[in-house]
């Protein structure tokens, strides 16, 4: 044996090691490491895991932190003249404020328990939780169950808090879709065998929420099934035939609805001598609210709107408020950060599809339509773009049923983040 060559070649095995090293490649000898697919190209992670790999994405959950205290003052602006009005009788300076941060702690324990949740524990759960929505939807509507505010028979009395099985239902139908597709993946191109069954159980829901009534979270709910029924890749032409009958059925909805048509009507032009102390009140004062911050805003605290002008300031018109105090910037920034929030989350489910997780991909996507599109939707009333709705911003806006579910979508998604990651690093989910 040439005793001379051992050191030399053992150099060059510690210079083809740490060569190795350098380009990120994980060693030879290194153990079994999960091969992933990510746009048709073969992956392996390192031995030597980015910090930005371990966990959860960290950037998201603070973007979520910085929204929610942004939520905690600016509720508490948008109510805090509250008190004087005698529609709410008496009532704390910070009632509104305190029920908030209730409902915020409450989302965070919430949100901590559902995080522990495997995905495929909701995946094999799907049905019952679809299932339970439903028998909600049915309760709420039961007399001396439901609780009925004005017209509208949407909550549930828990005691501590109001309870709307409309934001379950969101979540529920979204879960039940993903597994839905995920089950119904090899006869996706037969419409009978496909989507007839979804749109049937849409539909029940769809009837359910409109008894309430509660038409906003019906469009929604069948925004986030027909994006699900899209992004598992239904065919082209029965996405599109399903979107037009869906538009034809809320377009019937509103022609025979006369108070939703005045709605539309007062939308064209609020200002008007007819709608500007009817349909359009709402709408008008959230107008001169936005008009009146200009650009820098008139400051924290002093808008002039919330002082019994604008109605439900401190939930569904929450940003003619930031508008008013913060100025365009304020809303820009708000736009962005949902605009950010909303691709994150889409990114996530496209990693978890690429590492042939579909279900969680599909949930994950499908929370980024949810909460992109009910954000939009907001926004567009606020800002005049849209004809008046009554959906909340989502993360922002007083509602403890609605920052609940919020939180516990925003832990499912972090969920998928940590299970993806868990993956490259060659873990087990």
């Amino acid at each position: 044996m040439n005793t001379a060559a051992a050191p030399q070649n053992s150099r060059a095995a510690g210079l083809w090691q740490r060569l190795r090293a350098l380009v990120g490649m994980a060693p030879a000898d290194a153990a079994d490491v999960l091969p992933v697919r990510l746009g048709g190209a073969q992956y392996r992670p390192t031995t030597a895991t980015a910090a930005r790999q371990l966990g959860f994405d960290q950037a998201l959950l603070w973007v979520v932190v910085l929204l929610l205290a942004f939520s905690v003052v600016m509720v508490y602006s948008a109510s805090i003249a509250m008190q004087d009005n005698p529609r709410f009788g008496r009532m704390m300076p910070m009632h509104f404020l305190v029920r908030h941060l209730m409902a915020l702690a409450v989302g965070f324990v919430a949100a901590l328990l559902a995080f522990q949740v495997p995905m495929n524990t909701w995946e094999r759960n799907a049905r019952w939780l679809f299932l339970l929505s439903l028998a909600l939807l049915v309760a709420v509507l039961i007399p001396h169950v439901g609780t009925m505010v004005n017209g509208a028979r949407r909550w549930l009395s828990l005691g501590v808090m109001q309870f709307q099985p409309s934001e379950l239902a969101k979540f529920a139908v979204l879960i039940y879709a993903a597994d839905y597709m995920v089950r119904k993946m090899e006869v996706k191109e037969r419409f009978f065998r496909a989507v007839l069954p979804m749109a049937v159980a849409v539909a029940i829901v769809g009837a359910l929420l409109l008894a309430e009534p509660d038409m906003g979270a019906f469009m929604v709910i069948a925004v986030i099934a027909m994006g699900i029924l899209f992004l598992g890749g239904v065919n082209a032409r029965m996405f599109f035939v399903i979107a037009f009958i869906l538009v034809l059925a809320f377009a019937a909805m509103v022609w025979l609805s006369p108070w939703r048509r005045e709605r539309i009507f007062a939308y064209l032009d609020p200002f008007s001598e007819a709608h500007a102390l009817g349909k359009g009140y709402q709408l008008s004062h959230a107008l001169i609210a936005i008009g009146r911050g200009e650009i820098f805003g008139a400051g924290l605290g002093a808008s002039v709107e919330k002082l019994h002008w604008l109605p439900e300031a401190h939930t569904d018109f929450l940003l003619a408020v930031i508008g008013e105090e913060t100025g365009l910037i304020g809303v820009l920034a708000l736009i962005l950060a949902f605009l950010w929030l909303t691709r994150r989350i889409m990114l996530i489910g496209r990693q978890a599809i690429a590492l042939d997780r579909v279900f969680s991909g599909l949930v994950a996507e499908g929370i980024a339509l949810w909460i992109g599109f009910q954000a939009f939707i907001n926004m567009g009333v606020n800002l005049g773009a849209l004809p008046t709705k009554g959906l909340t911003l989502p993360l922002m806006s007083y509602g403890g049923s609605a920052i609940l579910m919020n939180l516990v979508a925003i832990a499912v998604v972090l969920r998928v983040d940590y299970e993806n990651k868990l993956l490259m690093r060659g873990g087990r989910v």
